[in-house]
């Protein structure tokens, strides 16, 4: 074979992007996924059915189209699995270890600790414990140690509160216990960054949006952040002491932190790009700098210059997620008037007349989204409002 070929793990929407990249690139793709029917498995020129446990097969098949390099987006699942490929082969990636602490909210908290990184604290609760004995101050956040895209994160403000959320935890997560982690609070913000070379450059700063409690879900993402230039300079330090920490090169990472009164404090990383078209879309809009461009060039071995982490343009760019009442869709007129916004760039509506609008509790349910562009930081509020007002006067909803 003479082009380069990568393994994609992954071949749902959220490896589209970059499975479009690889093709750009001229790069042979191979993806691999656990469901037969994946949303992109057209897109690659080989798909093979693989469970995201089967280190075996996933050896056989990357042994078999002689890749060049390891990629996923968005994801932690296969993180382990792919590290554990990349030692096998000797693939630029990070280590196992790397790997299993990313990737286990509990260990992660537990290395930020000891290195003297701020962070929230938490304990780790199993099914036996009587949670009336369970020593915490409320609010808590009960999470999955090992689920992302929020998916089992739920805001305790007591007891009462605390025994129903446990309950629909445990529901996300293989583990036989979850984390009760303290509630900070303040704004929240993701870091999007990419180690490479021994050197941790971050390439942007979000701001986040989300729902209200007792879930947090994300419904908005905005670059730049509204920060002040020393608490860039800290994050830029915090960035650096976790990617030499964790083991973090040859990667891109995702990392999200709350800043208050108090100063910042980390809630959790993972050595993977941003979601929520966070690193494929809103970074490229808002400075230039494709990061899944680049994360393929370290995955195949191309060398980098230092040019390829200075942003070209210095733009606002943002995505917001339509939140609209519980209830039935009873008529959608007009959509479109969405892309006559000025600075809109694109968007999508899922649901159609019939279906219900459920409450939004994860990054799977929400049901459509409109990304944008502005020159100038003042216009982006106004930008959200027009997009909200059109969504709202043009669907109608049965409330339930």
């Amino acid at each position: 074979m003479d082009k380069q070929a990568i393994l994609i793990f992954g071949v749902g929407p959220l490896q589209k992007s970059i499975i479009d990249r690889c093709k750009r690139k001229g790069i042979y793709t191979i993806g691999i996924d656990p469901d037969k029917n994946a949303i992109c498995k057209n897109l690659v020129d080989v798909f093979e059915v693989v469970e995201g446990k089967d280190y075996m097969k996933t050896i056989e098949v990357a042994k078999k189209y002689k890749v060049t390099g390891i990629i996923t987006s968005a994801t932690d699942k296969p993180l382990v699995m792919m590290a554990r490929v990349a030692k096998t082969l000797n693939l630029s990636f990070f280590s196992v270890e790397t790997a299993q602490i990313a990737t286990d909210k509990y260990l992660m908290k537990q290395k930020f600790r000891e290195a003297g990184i701020p962070c929230a604290k938490g304990v780790l609760l199993n099914k036996k414990i009587d949670l009336d004995d369970l020593d915490c101050t409320y609010p808590v956040i009960v999470k999955p140690r090992d689920n992302s895209g929020s998916r089992g994160v739920v805001f305790c403000d007591n007891l009462k509160s605390l025994h129903s959320a446990v309950e629909e935890t445990f529901q996300y997560t293989t583990k036989e216990n979850v984390l009760v982690e303290e509630f900070i609070n303040g704004k929240e913000y993701s870091i999007e960054s990419i180690h490479y070379n021994g050197e941790s450059n971050i390439i942007q700063i979000t701001e986040k949006r989300t729902t209200e409690f007792p879930y947090n879900v994300e419904l908005g993402h905005i670059q730049p952040a509204s920060i002040s230039a020393e608490q860039k300079d800290e994050i830029k330090q915090l960035i650096i002491k976790i990617g030499n920490l964790l083991g973090f090169d040859n990667c891109a990472s995702h990392t999200e932190l709350k800043i208050n009164s108090n100063g910042i404090k980390i809630i959790e990383t993972s050595p993977r790009l941003g979601g929520d078209f966070i690193s494929s879309t809103l970074v490229p809009l808002s400075t230039g700098i494709n990061m899944e461009e680049i994360l393929i060039d370290i995955s195949i071995n191309n060398p980098l210059a230092t040019k390829y982490f200075q942003a070209s343009q210095r733009k606002n760019s943002g995505i917001i997620y339509f939140q609209l009442p519980e209830g039935v869709i009873t008529d959608i007129s007009n959509l479109n008037e969405i892309s006559h916004v000025e600075g809109v760039h694109s968007w999508s509506f899922d649901l159609t007349v019939g279906e219900k609008v459920n409450k939004i509790s994860s990054s799977l349910n929400r049901y459509g989204y409109a990304i944008f562009q502005s020159t100038q930081k003042k216009s982006v509020d106004l930008i959200v409002d027009e997009i909200n007002r059109i969504v709202h006067k043009n669907i109608k909803i049965q409330v339930s």
